[in-house]
């Protein structure tokens, strides 16, 4: 099956980022203390009046969790029309076009990377800190400049190579701390004191993940123990709950908890799109 031509499906998709981006942003009912770098970028793409400029829109220096509290869906992309490189393209792109520190790209592409191969029960839970290592390591030069572009030449950074690599290093370091926390399980201490407190990108990344890993036949339990966690907790519970989600589906929710979900139509409407995409 052919794959989408990158230039095209990089502005389409930015186009409809952004479109998104600013319609969120204007909602009345967006007052639950949005991030200040999603705010900050919103407003300068809305400023803008197109997506065409939105390297110029972007948090340069922030690495922030929101890109990989947003990008979960990419990882439930169709792998017959998106392959692994348009995934990761896909996923850094929603990321940069708030958060333009590449160790946000690398979580938000981590964290996509950790849905899709759970969802297609590509590997073991136990196999997932493992297989993210090296998808990391793989990935640690790559630049995909064909959906990125000129991002990096807004930065300090030499080259794309410098850039990128910055990223992938810090989110190796995260991921590793988790590593080191599964040796020996401590279901009792709070998952920040091993994996961080989860305001940045790369923590909350290994925050989540070490919740699922602790119960990962309980997505009940490990949600419970992120949203109870000291640090940030709704995006450690967050990226939890996705791959909990994905290894599990819906059937393994609690029927009490299913009906208590906010715009529960509106989620159930995007989820039956994403499944004809």
């Amino acid at each position: 099956v052919a794959m989408p031509d990158v230039a095209a499906m990089r502005g389409a998709a930015a186009a409809v980022f952004r479109e998104a981006f600013v319609a969120w942003m204007k909602r009345p009912d967006n007052t639950r203390a949005p991030g200040n770098t999603c705010m900050a970028a919103c407003e300068a793409l809305d400023r803008a009046g197109s997506a065409a400029d939105w390297v110029g829109c972007t948090v340069l220096g922030s690495k922030g969790c929101g890109g990989n509290m947003r990008v979960q869906t990419v990882g439930l992309l169709d792998p017959a029309r998106f392959d692994e490189a348009a995934r990761a393209g896909l996923a850094q792109l929603q990321c940069a076009l708030t958060h333009g520190h590449a160790t946000a790209l690398a979580a938000s592409d981590l964290t996509a990377r950790a849905v899709h191969l759970l969802a297609t029960d590509a590997i073991e839970p136990r196999e997932l800190p493992e297989a993210l290592l090296a998808y990391a390591r793989a990935q640690r030069t790559t630049y995909h400049s064909g959906w990125l572009g000129a991002l990096w030449e807004r930065t300090p950074e030499r080259s794309f190579e410098d850039y990128i690599v910055r990223g992938w290093d810090e989110s190796l370091h995260a991921l590793q701390r988790v590593e080191r926390a599964l040796l020996s399980p401590d279901y009792d201490a709070d998952p920040c004191l091993a994996a961080g407190d989860g305001w940045i990108a790369e923590e909350a990344l290994a925050a989540g993940l070490l919740c699922f890993m602790l119960y990962p036949d309980d997505p009940h339990a490990a949600i419970r123990r992120a949203a109870i966690s000291r640090g940030d907790s709704d995006s450690i519970a967050c990226i939890a709950g996705a791959l909990a989600g994905a290894r599990h589906g819906m059937s393994a929710w609690r029927p009490d908890w299913i009906a208590q979900i906010e715009y529960r139509e509106r989620i159930e409407g995007i989820a039956a799109s994403l499944a004809n995409t």
